[in-house]
């Protein structure tokens, strides 16, 4: 008898086994569930909790929104400088309001940081990185952070990406804000270090330049951190490493995602994966300058935006893979990464396409989509239950 009870606990614990192994294994489908329209272009969002977050629409205002009521405030005291957007302007324009980003210590100090296209009459806009603090639903005790001068009255490629290293750094993206390359000046944009556009900017929390920041010569922007970027609008940090990865988009096809380094050059206008638009243009040979590969690139274009790396415990064969969505027929893409590496790669959603700004993950890790719609939604992803 005794004997007959040893094998069935084997049996059992085998079972038990088995069934957590096969959870691991077993793909599970995702599907889409909406949990919030009405916002006007949502670009960025920001958990304060499970059920509440700050949610900025390019189109509109930053606001506060309630997934279990459904609700959204406008949050007051935005900057009086804020450029005109898409919806007051001309089809195109990408002019609004960008990130929004929580302080590590939010929740002792209630400080945000975000971006924006800013005018200045006369000039024109460029794009803005502040920060402030939020008392219940206004913004106050307002420091700018970056003014990415000169304004111009280009519409586009303003960048506006942020994130926060694992060295406790603030990272700020800005576009070079050309269309067309036969705009550039004699040493392009993205490749003038005494220029803050095209490039990734790096500060203390408190808005202060780091000290170890990259030497990149006397006439350098100091906060500089990396330099030619066409237009990043996602940045985010990998859990598992410490890295920092951010898209960038391409003109004709050129769409990448890159790991970032201290000091590197992404190459543009001088390197890209796509073709340039001004067919005539040829950027200047620059001497001695050793330019970054991508560690991806599409062959077709994408347009990637605001990424994430996935933590969460919903999709278990997801887990620590990136999450990239795109503008363009609104594609939604899995990395699964090992160290620095893209190891595969899979297209989600082919028949639910949707223009996509931004995935972030909650609190308690459940992941969630930003459709670019006037009638924006915020989407979770979750697996779909088997029949």
């Amino acid at each position: 008898m005794k004997h007959a009870l040893t094998i069935l606990l084997l049996i059992l614990t085998a079972c038990q086994q088995h069934e957590k192994l096969a959870s691991k294994t077993e793909p599970i489908i995702p599907k889409k569930e909406v949990v919030f329209e009405g916002l006007n272009r949502p670009w960025s969002i920001a958990f304060l909790n499970e059920t509440e977050a700050l949610v900025t629409e390019k189109n509109g205002d930053m606001v506060l929104v309630d997934l279990v009521a459904k609700t959204k405030r406008t949050i007051k005291g935005f900057p009086t400088d804020l450029a005109d957007s898409i919806g007051a302007v001309h089809f195109g324009d990408n002019s609004g309001i960008f990130e929004v980003l929580l302080h590590p210590d939010y929740k002792k100090n209630q400080k945000i940081y975000f971006s924006y296209a800013a005018k200045k009459p006369g000039e024109g806009k460029t794009t803005k990185f502040a920060q402030a603090t939020l008392s219940k639903d206004s913004i106050q005790d307002l420091k700018t952070i970056l003014v990415a001068e000169p304004y111009s009255d280009i519409d586009y490629h303003y960048g506006g990406g942020m994130a926060i290293g694992a060295d406790g750094k603030l990272y700020l993206t800005v576009g070079e804000r050309l269309f067309w390359e036969h705009d550039e000046p004699e040493m392009p944009i993205a490749q003038d270090v005494s220029d803050p556009r095209g490039k990734i900017h790096r500060f203390n929390l408190d808005g202060s330049i780091p000290k170890d920041n990259p030497d990149l010569g006397k006439d350098a922007v100091p906060s500089i951190f990396a330099l030619g970027i066409r237009n990043t609008q996602g940045i985010a940090l990998q859990p598992e490493t410490g890295n920092l990865w951010f898209t960038e988009h391409g003109t004709l096809q050129g769409d990448e995602i890159n790991l970032l380094q201290a000091g590197a050059n992404y190459g543009w206008p001088n390197r890209t994966t796509g073709s340039l638009r001004s067919k005539e243009y040829s950027p200047p040979k620059l001497e001695d300058v050793v330019f970054s590969p991508p560690i991806w690139f599409w062959q077709h274009t994408v347009a990637p935006t605001g990424l994430c790396f996935y933590t969460g415990d919903e999709f278990p064969q997801w887990k620590n893979n990136l999450i990239v969505p795109g503008l363009s027929r609104g594609s939604l893409w899995r990395f699964r990464i090992k160290g620095d590496t893209i190891k595969s790669v899979e297209e989600l959603f082919l028949d639910e396409r949707v223009r996509s700004r931004k995935v972030a993950q909650s609190p308690e890790g459940k992941l969630y989509l930003l459709t670019d719609e006037e009638d924006g939604k915020i989407v979770r992803i979750k697996p779909k239950l088997q029949q």
